[in-house]
This record gives C-alpha cells, structure tokens and sequence, in this order.
C-alpha cells in the first residue's frame, strides 16, 4: 500500500524545514536563516498513530520575485502540490499575512487539494497572539494550526489533521490483482514492456528520457490471473536529475515499489548492468518486494554461445544481495520471452507469501547444524535453539539463538541458504530476526 504524500510548502524562511526535521526526528533538511536554502524536494517516511506518511519539504514559494533561484523554487513546489495528497500551507506569525501569503493561498486553493494552514513560530506558551487570527482572512477551510517548529509544540494537532484528511485506502486492499512495478533507468525499455504485454500502445513512448512523468496503473488479464502494471519514471543518478517534474517523479516511483507485490527491475541489455541499476535494485529488495531481474533489448545484442552466462555472471556479481531474484532475457521490440514473464510474476508473488510449518523449519535446522557446525568464539559455541516464521512478504523468520554476538552473519546466510535449498523461496527476499532465549520479548511471548 502506497503512503500518502504529504508536502509542506509556503514561502521561504517561513519555517518549513525546522518542521520538517523536527516531526521526522532529524535534520534531514539543512536549515539556516537565509530564504532559499531549501532548493530541491526533500522527504522522508514517517508514521503518526499507526498511520505512515510520506512527508516532503520543499524551496519556498515567492510569487512576486523574479529572481531565478526563486522562480525554480516555486516551480518545484507546485510539482510538490500537484504530486501531494494532503498539502501543509505554513506562514510565519511574526510577520503577519503578506501578498505572498494570499497569493500562495490562491493557488493553493485552486488544487482543490486538501489543504492545512500551518502558522509557524507560535513560540509563546498560553494565549495566541493577536496576529494568528489574521490569517483567517486566507479564507482556507478549517482552523489555522498555531505550531513552533522550534519547539515542537503544536505538531502533534498537525499529525492528527493531516492523518484525517488523508485519503482512504481501503480500496486498495480489496483489489486482489498482482501488482507489477515497472523500474529502471529512463530509457530502458519500461513503458515499450507494458505495451508489448497489452498487445496496444497504451502508454507514451519515447526515446526520450523521462516521458513518463509519474507512475501509470494499468488492468490486465489472462490465463495467468490478474495483474495491475505500474509504469513508474525512470530514475536517474540525483545529480542528474535537472527537470522539476522528473525530480518529483524519482518519488513517485519508490512509491510505487512500496505499492507493488512484484517489482519488474529493467536493464538496458545494450548497456549492460549500471551502478545506477545497482540502486534501482536495492529499492525493491529494501522493500522486501520480490523481483525478477528483466533484461531488455536482448534482440540488439551481439551474441555468441557464451554471451547469456557472462551477462548472468556480471548481474549476479553486482547485485549479489539478489542473488534470489532470477534473470530474464527479453525484447520489447521483438516480444521474445516478454509471455515467459506472466509465469514468473505469479511464481516470484507465490513465494513472497509462502509459509513454512515451524516443525518442517526445524527439521531442517537439525540437518543443516549437523552438517556445519555453529560458530564459535573464545571458547563459547553457538546455539541455534529453534527457529520460527512470523510473517509473510517478505518471509520473516525468528532464529532463537543463546547469544546474539555468535549468530555470524556467515552463518546467517548458511541458514538462510538452507531454507531457500530446502523450501524454495526463489525470487524473494528472507528476513532473518534474531533473538536470544530469554529476551523481554520471548518471555512475554512476543517476537
């Protein structure tokens, strides 16, 4: 399920980073006293009374100025709105409503968006200041929210509004169709993929960089089941990201991964891997998603008996962290093998919600520690008492140990190995859990 995105705008120096930082628990954003330092979309994930959000800072908004700087800023915070699901308007009570202010109103408004005004640097403690009713003349619906970004206060009524106006999505969860999250470099082939499988040119495409500007949903069925494909952006290196809507569009797309049950990672077969690929990959695997590795172009590749092996080699070399996920070798242009991915989709989604019986797990456990033997350091051995699974997408499991210092993580991939060997699990990630028999949390019966 996709977080809703939440993004903070206003005019600059208003106080939008400190808050930033100061609900997000760090300084993500670099704050100084000088307007215009925040240039570019920063955010981060949060979570307020069970509820996770994607929280966004951005450059201040300053309708009125010419400056170039500023003008980027602004353009950058209306791909912000137009993006967001909920939109934070702050202002700053020490210098009372500006034309600035009602014009960022006006636009805002506009959006038809829900929308939260925000009044910052309401340090003093007791009555509100007289200026803070000023700004009931912006003519936004509900009370205007008196916070210190300082200080923290106030912050908490913020959460609890935009929590209320975030859409519901319920919706979401009734749709039992596989969802596919197309990611790659711009370029690599995503949305000519999606087309091939529609058998229809249903999304733009371009040998331009960028076309797809935000993710696209797409309904497809066959003999295979349901599926909804997401054409997401393609994301490049940061420093390489210049266009205001593709900046926002790198968002969107680990959004999707986050929405996704199977994500489809592209690779320009006439490129081969790329660090950036590296990247891409690790968004999917942090999520836990399962994955299949989709080379695409294959068609243009000059090949030879031992071409398929080197590019295996290469890709399994450089993304050994999935080292589960398996590889296909396919052609948008030509469809070669793009029907093979159906068959794969549905396997790698059967496998993220496979449950293995804690007898079986323990079984193998007594095999797999016969046959190589538990670390040990200083004369004290490892004990792996037993281990257990706790949930599904990804497969989660608890190893019970007697002391968390000798559970090596070489030995954690042995057992990690052998439980893949053993119950398959090809094209997910394992999360292993690690607790020592006695723990707070074994005692309480929790893991």
């Amino acid at each position: 399920m996709s977080k809703p995105i939440v993004a903070i705008v206003g005019r600059p120096n208003v106080g939008k980073s400190t808050l930033f930082n100061k609900i997000s628990g760090s300084r993500i954003s670099i704050v100084e006293d000088t307007p215009g330092v925040t240039r570019d979309r920063i955010y981060n994930d949060i979570e307020w009374n069970g509820r996770a959000l994607t929280l966004v800072d951005t450059g201040g908004i300053e309708p009125r100025v010419d400056d170039m700087m500023l003008g980027y800023m602004r353009e950058q915070a209306q791909t912000a709105i137009e993006t967001a699901d909920v939109i934070v308007f702050m202002v700053d009570v020490t210098t009372g409503v500006t034309a600035s202010d009602r014009d960022v109103a006006t636009m805002l408004m506009k959006s038809r968006k829900p929308l939260i005004l925000c009044v910052n640097k309401v340090d003093s403690v007791g009555e509100l200041p007289m200026e803070y009713y000023e700004f009931y003349e912006l003519g936004i619906d509900g009370d205007p929210i008196p916070v210190s970004s300082v200080h923290g206060t106030g912050t908490g009524d913020l959460l609890d509004r935009i929590v209320e106006l975030c859409p519901d999505t319920e919706a979401e969860e009734e749709d039992d169709s596989i969802k596919v999250a197309v990611i790659g470099k711009p370029n690599a082939g995503k949305s000519s993929i999606i087309n091939k499988i529609l058998g229809e040119n249903r999304l733009i495409v371009s040998n331009i960089a960028g076309t797809t500007r935000d993710a696209i949903d797409t309904a497809f069925e066959n003999e295979f089941g349901r599926y909804t494909f997401i054409d997401t952006a393609g994301i490049r290196r940061q420093s390489k990201v210049n266009d205001r809507i593709e900046k926002f569009s790198v968002l969107r797309s680990k959004a999707a991964v986050e929405r996704a049950d199977v994500c489809l990672i592209l690779i320009d077969g006439t490129e081969g891997l790329t660090e950036q690929d590296e990247r891409i990959a690790g968004l999917a695997h942090e999520a836990g998603k399962p994955s299949v590795i989709v080379v695409n172009k294959w068609d243009a590749v000059e090949k030879d008996n031992g071409t398929v092996k080197a590019f295996e080699d290469k890709i399994r070399t450089g993304l050994a962290y999935m080292s589960y996920a398996p590889i296909m070798f396919v052609s948008a242009k030509t469809g070669q093998r793009v029907d093979k991915l159906f068959e794969t989709i549905h396997f790698v989604d059967v496998q993220n919600g496979t449950r293995v019986p804690t007898g079986a797990l323990n079984e193998m456990l007594a095999r797999a520690t016969a046959k190589v033997q538990p670390p040990s350091d200083k004369g004290k051995r490892l004990k792996v008492f037993y281990i257990t699974q706790i949930s599904t997408r990804p497969p989660t499991f608890v190893c019970f140990v007697n002391q968390k210092a000798l559970f090596h993580f070489s030995y954690q991939r042995y057992l990690e190995n052998q439980i893949r060997e053993t119950f398959g699990l090809t094209g997910t990630p394992i999360k292993m859990i690690t607790r020592e028999h006695g723990d707070g949390a074994v005692k309480a019966g929790k893991v």
